[in-house]
């Protein structure tokens, strides 16, 4: 399992901290993961100061129990909470923005006449909160041929560019969790920040935070103010086995043929 997360080029973010774990390849349990969160200062999104704990019958929802108590509930042996508890530490600004719109949905929700319904903000941050994928390029004509689902072209023909111009940044747990055993169709739900060359000669460590930063105020609206990101359509399809390096396969031009994994852009008529 460590031999996958120090090769696998997409679990980069999560390394620094999936070196600290034990080498028995077992998900880290709750006890590790707020030794590792220790002195990190992280908050949820009302500020309450967080830590891990094993669910119990609180009666309160995992967000509402986020939000009220800092208490992030995290399975016992299982990689997907793990994996969520990691991306605390490491995009711990946009968590907690996530959060806090979770809360504020809500809390508008129950007060509205046709209450309980989800609603499509809250299925947005829910979508990126399990599958969000940053990408920063300088480059915006290879963020338009992502968007254009124009695969080849940009994972192919400009791969050395593509590799010179953009970092991907995996946020979302559940994909983490997946790429543990990737699937053909393995897609992220991404958003696009653009950076200048000076920004992509900067140390990872750096690029991920200006990252989080910036996603995080992205998804910061106040109460009764718009998200950057409102509905599940606001984020682009990536799919993340085609991103150069991510797995041997992709090697070869032939691989981006399979329209069952790289799909041409369905046009919505008008």
């Amino acid at each position: 399992m460590f031999q996958l997360f120090a090769s696998q080029p997409l679990y980069a973010p999560l390394r620094p901290l999936l070196a600290g774990l034990p080498a028995n390849g077992a998900p880290p349990g709750v006890d590790k993961l707020n030794e590792l969160a220790a002195g990190r200062g992280i908050v949820s999104g009302s500020g309450a100061a967080l830590r891990f704990v094993v669910p119990h019958g609180s009666g309160m929802s995992y967000e509402e129990r986020a939000w009220w108590l800092g208490e992030v509930e995290t399975r016992p042996g299982n990689w997907h909470d793990a994996f969520n508890a990691l991306v605390w530490m490491r995009f711990p600004q946009t968590k907690a923005a996530l959060n806090r719109r979770h809360h504020q949905v809500v809390a508008a929700q129950r007060q509205a006449p046709a209450g309980g319904r989800r609603g499509p903000e809250r299925d947005a941050v829910t979508q990126f909160d399990e599958c969000g994928v940053i990408v920063a390029g300088s480059d915006l004509q290879l963020w338009e041929g992502i968007r254009a689902h124009r695969w080849k072209e940009v994972f192919w023909d400009a791969r050395a560019h593509m590799q010179q111009t953009m970092r991907v940044f995996v946020f979302g747990h559940a994909s983490y969790d997946l790429l543990r055993h990737p699937h053909i169709g393995l897609c992220g739900k991404a958003v696009f920040l653009h950076v200048d060359a000076a920004w992509l000669e900067r140390p990872p460590g750096e690029q991920l935070a200006d990252a989080d930063a910036r996603i995080a105020q992205r998804f910061s609206g106040g109460p009764g103010e718009a998200s950057v990101y409102g509905r599940p359509r606001d984020f682009h399809p990536l799919p993340l086995l085609g991103i150069p390096g991510v797995t041997p396969d992709n090697a070869t031009s032939d691989y981006y043929e399979n329209t069952r994994q790289f799909r041409p852009l369905r046009l919505v008529a008008g």
